[in-house]
Parts: structure tokens; sequence; C-alpha cells
């Protein structure tokens, strides 16, 4: 029988992080919290539930997430944000694998609310997560702040787990749009590191087809006016990123 560890990222949760952990109570055998010293109710409320409550300050998506499974003391890993919960179903599935892991992986669905309605099309549904692994063999990589939990080893086999990651998104629109200025920054700046490069036809193109491919070929207008608000905004933080990156590259050109 293996022993599981939960492992949490949090900052400013206070709206859902007891959510999220209720859901982890009865699956794992410890819980992690680390977290970027929130200024809400977020650590009283983590205090009620017998965790391990670390603070540390924000080093980036991705080597937060990596920080949080070295304090793990369990090798085997259910990793949540604070605005995630496991459904019912997802919780039965991650303890029948405390007497049956075979993999070095699982993959789970991830289900998103959005202003009250689960969005079950556009890009956010099958929203396919690895959040189930042996932290001996995966580590957290992306580019920010997207992250993701890859395999070490590619070719590895991975499963996939039946139940959803419930994932409380944004429940107004004005907090859509600040958080979509707010993380357009982040991946401009992660793509000017990375030496990535802007130009007209991206600016024009790439926001254009993410539209299209979320609202068409995703059915995002199944999700109606939402899903065309979804839509909306994931070609903005598109064009956003892509005309904050071309800024940043003309100042760049600017100092030389």
């Amino acid at each position: 029988m293996i022993k599981l560890s939960g492992v949490i990222i949090t900052y400013n949760e206070e709206r859902n992080i007891e959510k999220c952990l209720q859901s982890l109570v009865p699956v794992v055998d410890e819980i992690i919290v680390v977290d970027s010293f929130s200024t809400d109710s977020t650590k009283s409320i983590c205090e009620k539930f017998n965790v391990t409550f670390i603070e540390q300050e924000f080093l980036g998506y991705v080597e937060q997430k990596n920080f949080a499974l070295e304090q793990a003391s369990n090798n085997y890993i259910v990793s949540l944000d604070g605005d995630e919960a496991l459904s019912e179903t997802l919780q039965k599935s991650i303890k029948s694998l405390k007497s049956n892991w075979k993999l070095n992986g699982y993959y789970c669905n991830r289900l998103n609310n959005f202003c009250g309605q689960w969005i079950k099309h556009s890009d956010w549904y099958p929203n396919k997560k690895l959040r189930v692994f042996d932290k001996r063999k995966a580590r957290w990589k992306g580019i920010n702040p997207h992250d993701n939990v890859n395999l070490n080893d590619q070719s590895d086999e991975v499963g996939f787990l039946n139940g959803d990651i419930l994932h409380w998104t944004y429940q107004s629109y004005s907090e859509f749009n600040l958080k979509t200025e707010h993380f357009s920054s982040i991946s401009a700046k992660s793509y000017y590191d990375l030496g990535k490069t802007s130009n007209l036809w991206k600016i024009v193109f790439n926001p254009t087809w993410a539209f299209f491919k979320a609202f068409f070929l995703r059915l995002g207008f199944l999700d109606g006016l939402n899903g065309f608000v979804i839509c909306v905004q994931t070609a903005n933080i598109t064009f956003l990123k892509y005309t904050k990156l071309r800024e940043l590259q003309k100042r760049k050109n600017n100092q030389t």
C-alpha cells in the first residue's frame, strides 16, 4: 500500500481553498501547502486542517510547484492548485491506486467553472492534466504562467483516471479581464527571456486562429454567451502577449 502526498501552492485563495482541502483529506496521507504570503484568510483556513503550511516567496509558477514537490515526504503525489478540488469519482479513482499503482503518472480531465457555469467545450474541456504522479519520475516544466507536469522519460506509459478535477476559475467578467492582462504580461516576458520574437503577422494571425479554433473547432459556441466570452478572451490574451512581446523587443532595440 503506497502513501500519497497532496501538494498545493496558494496565494489569496480564501474563496476556494476549503473545497480543495476537503476533497484531499479522504484521499491522501499528508497535505503540503506552499503559500506565497497570502494577505487574506487562506492561512487561517488551512490551519483548520491537518496540513503542513509553508510560506515561501513566489518563485514563478513552475519553480514554486517544484519547490512544493520537494517538501512532500511521500514519492506519490496528487497535485492541485488552490482553486481546484477532486470530484467524488476522481477521489475513488485515486484511492484505488494506493493498492494498485502500476505506472509513473496518471492523467485526469479538468472541468472549469466560469461565472457559475461548468464549461464543457472550447479549449476548456476536456482539459487533460497529469496531476497524479511519482515525483521521482516527473517535474513541473513549461513557460510561465503555463505550467505542466512532464515525465522525465517521455516514453513512459501513463494512465488515465475517471473523474474530474473541478476548477473554479473567474467568477466575474471583470476578474477575467484583470487576469488576462496579468497573465499576458507574464507570458510575454517568458517568451522574451526564451528569445522568442513577435511581428505583425503573429499579432494578427495568432489571435484570429486562437478564436476560430476555440469557438468553432472546439465547439465553444455550445457554451452560449460565456463560451463566446471565453473564446474572445482566448484571442485577446494571445493578442496582448504578442503585442507586449513586440514592445519588449522595441525597448531593447532602442537601448542598443
